[in-house]
C-alpha cells in the first residue's frame, strides 16, 4: 500500500491541512514501515518530501462535495447510479467508477467490471466515453 501511496501523488507538494499528504499509522510496526518508505523514496527526489507521518487518530469524512469528485463531474451517470450520499461513500462500485472517471483503468478493464455495475446500456456507453477521453485529473 505505501508503494501505491507514494506513486500516486506529489509527496513534495506543499498543502493545506485539509489536502495535506499524510500517512496514519496504527502502532509501532506501521510507523516504522512508513518513516522506511519515506526515506527510501526521499532517495528519488531532489525537493523534500513532506509527508506527515501521524498516529491515527479520529478520522473525519470529508465533506459530501469532495466524495467520488471524479465521478460527480459525470452528473449523469452519478445520476444514474441513484445513490444517497452516504451510500456513495461506502459503495465500491462508486469507488471503481470514481477511477474509471479519473483515467485509472482501461476501457478492456472496464468492459470485464461493467456487468457488476447493472448500469443502463445508454449509461454504459456514456462510461465508456468518458474512460476513452483518458484521465479527467
Amino acid at each position: 500500500m505505501l508503494k501505491l501511496f507514494w506513486r500516486n501523488h506529489d509527496p513534495t507538494r506543499c498543502a493545506s491541512r485539509q489536502y495535506m499528504s499524510a500517512i496514519f499509522y496504527h502502532n509501532s510496526e506501521q510507523k516504522k514501515l512508513a518513516e522506511d518508505s519515506k526515506e527510501e523514496e526521499q532517495k528519488k527526489l531532489s525537493r523534500k518530501i513532506v509527508t506527515k507521518i501521524a498516529p491515527a487518530e479520529t478520522f473525519y469524512d470529508a465533506e459530501n462535495y469532495h466524495q467520488k469528485y471524479l465521478l460527480r463531474q459525470q452528473r449523469d451517470i452519478l445520476t444514474a447510479m441513484n445513490l444517497t450520499d452516504k451510500e456513495l461513500i461506502a459503495s465500491h462500485a462508486a469507488t471503481r467508477l470514481n477511477g474509471y472517471c479519473g483515467g485509472y483503468g482501461t476501457l478492456e478493464s472496464l468492459e470485464k467490471e461493467l456487468p457488476k455495475f447493472k448500469l443502463s446500456a445508454l449509461v454504459e456507453e456514456r462510461l465508456r466515453g468518458v474512460v476513452g477521453r483518458g484521465a479527467l485529473h
